[in-house]
């Protein structure tokens, strides 16, 4: 069962935190099921930015991100070559060491 290893994000896991998570589930539903609350506002339908990370490590383990996905990228703050919307990234055999941005694009925030 591959270990997803969470780097220190303030908002969402000050201290970093390493959870397990089924081959087969999606970044956002793992960090979800353990607590870190990555936000969703599409509900996981790609339609949104708000569950942008950057995985620093392992990042080719994961499947190749779809054009739909790419395209709602270009709209994620801090945009790098190994960002993916963690409601799509769905996780393989390998670990992986995964960044959650500072900020977020966000129009409407229910919990502000």
């Amino acid at each position: 069962m591959p270990q997803l290893i969470f780097l220190p994000n303030e908002e969402h896991c000050p201290e970093g935190m390493v959870i397990e998570a089924d081959a087969g589930t999606t970044i956002c539903d793992a960090a979800l099921a353990h607590g870190i609350e990555i936000e969703h506002a599409c509900e996981k339908s790609c339609a949104c930015t708000t569950c942008h990370v950057i995985v620093r490590e392992g990042f080719d383990s994961l499947e190749e991100s779809t054009e739909i996905e790419d395209d709602m990228l270009d709209k994620a703050w801090g945009l790098e070559p190994e960002s993916r919307l963690s409601c799509q990234a769905v996780v393989d055999d390998e670990d992986l060491v995964i960044e959650i941005p500072k900020y977020t694009i966000n129009m409407v925030s229910e919990n502000h």
